[in-house]
């Protein structure tokens, strides 16, 4: 298997150090709101990594965190007069039930800032004792310039980050590029007793220290959104293995494009946004699955109504190839062969797809050959051979992509139309393997049910 990294600017191999076990750790939500479809992105696609890799034959141990303490949360609980605990605990419930929804597998452990402060307090304080970070008016932080390979995840010279970086502000720092590890209590906002004094930790020592406790000094994939790669994954990188020695931190660097929502990236702070629940609404999880899927990880997505729509009308097609029996009932075939294998090479399809799989997760060339694959199937349904090998190779590839399949709960009124627009791709399969006679006997009978199909 190969994976683009972005810290080599390349694709690296997938080899864990015991050569068996993949440790994987995916950045989580700040819950202060709702998670919008952009998170659901990245979840997305980041489970069926997980499930490829499993399908290779590893095991995973993946790690999702949440900051459940942050300037926002606080900042929204104090306007609804809530506690930060209340608010964040109403939405990583909310959370789950989306995760559920969206057919994620659960994470290894899901650990939580707030639960993490013992580990937290123990990193900051290696890397005060070794002078990699300073403690001044109750706050403590990071020295920038004292790490000498600083910035190459994010290919940046220290001297250039002044311009136009994004840089926390405070009066306490020695240097302006220096950022906060710990920060000292304000009045009514929660704090925790620390050598430093009353504080609550900062965002990016959070993820460094869960990570060292749940997967050790040297972890194989890092993912996140590409947003998070500065400062937030540098910033990583620099305090772990300053306080380990241990270099590398992270073997793959792993970043998922962006949402866009017209012309912008998809931002709770921008507010143009889907969210998750709204999606799950509106449309069926497996088509906002294959919606995220279709897409190359790396690349920004754009989010239209069309698009998930379009995905929904495909999943009926790959439905219909797992479920559809041969032969066809009501279909008479001119020369059956019930007990022929069929002409379709299984695996052929298979190879196809695990090789896009194995390149950097090419998940939008995996799906045209699923798509090949499900019309093979129809049209050898159709001629009456077998085809249980082929939809067990079929269900095998929709696992990894984390598709259920599962048909709607309802049938009935308006909600035949999925099924029309079934059976107007299965005739176009038909069509497209010359079929013809087969094609109008379905458009016949869609003209008896009160359909019209008329080909332009």
């Amino acid at each position: 298997m190969k994976i683009f990294s972005t810290a080599s600017g390349r694709k690296e191999e997938l080899a864990p150090a015991d050569g068996h076990t993949v440790k994987m750790y995916v950045c989580g939500i700040t819950p202060y709101s709702p998670a919008h479809v952009g998170h659901a992105m990245s979840y997305i696609f980041f489970d069926v990594v997980r499930r490829h890799i499993e399908y290779r034959g590893f095991e995973v141990q993946y790690v999702q965190n949440f900051t459940d303490i942050d300037d926002k949360i606080i900042d929204r609980a104090a306007r609804l007069k809530i506690t930060p605990e209340q608010l964040a605990e109403g939405h990583i419930r909310e959370f789950f039930e989306e995760l559920h929804a969206l057919n994620i597998q659960k994470a290894t452990a899901y650990p939580r800032a707030t639960q993490e402060l013992d580990k937290i307090i123990e990193v900051i304080g290696g890397l005060v004792e070794s002078g990699y970070a300073y403690a001044s008016g109750g706050d403590v932080y990071f020295r920038v310039r004292k790490d000498e390979d600083y910035g190459k995840l994010s290919h940046r010279n220290v001297d250039s980050l002044l311009a136009g970086a994004r840089v926390e502000l405070g009066a306490n720092k020695e240097d302006p590029l220096d950022f906060a590890l710990w920060k000292g209590a304000k009045e009514g906002e929660p704090n925790w007793p620390s050598p430093w004094g009353p504080g609550r930790p900062g965002w990016h020592i959070e993820c460094s220290a869960m990570a060292l406790r749940h997967l050790g000094d040297c972890i194989d994939i890092h993912g996140g959104g590409q947003d998070l790669i500065f400062p937030h994954h540098e910033n990583e990188i620099a305090q772990s293995e300053s306080f380990t020695g241990v270099s590398p931190f992270v073997r793959i660097w792993m970043h998922n494009g962006l949402v866009q929502f017209g012309d912008q990236k998809m931002s709770k702070s921008v507010g143009n946004l889907i969210t998750i629940k709204e999606a799950l609404e509106r449309w069926n999880p497996d088509a906002l699955r294959l919606f995220v899927l279709s897409s190359y990880y790396r690349n920004p997505l754009k989010f239209s109504e069309a698009a998930v729509t379009a995905a929904e009308r495909g999943l009926q097609r790959l439905r219909y190839a797992v479920n559809v029996t041969s032969p066809v009932p009501g279909v008479v075939v001119t020369q059956p062969v019930p007990t022929a294998p069929g002409p379709i090479d299984v695996r052929s399809y298979l190879s196809r797809f695990e090789e896009a799989m194995d390149d950097d997760f090419d998940t939008p060339k995996a799906i045209a050959n699923l798509f090949d694959f499900a019309s093979e199937i129809n049209r050898a349904a159709t001629e009456g051979h077998l085809i249980s090998e082929a939809q067990k190779a079929l269900r095998t590839m929709t696992d990894i992509l984390g598709l259920t399949l599962r048909e709607p709960e309802t049938v009935g009124g308006s909600d035949a139309a999925p099924f029309i627009e079934l059976l107007i791709a299965t005739r176009a399969d038909l069509r497209k393997a010359k079929q013809f006679e087969l094609a109008d006997g379905i458009r016949d009978k869609l003209t008896k049910l009160g359909v019209t199909l008329e080909d332009r």
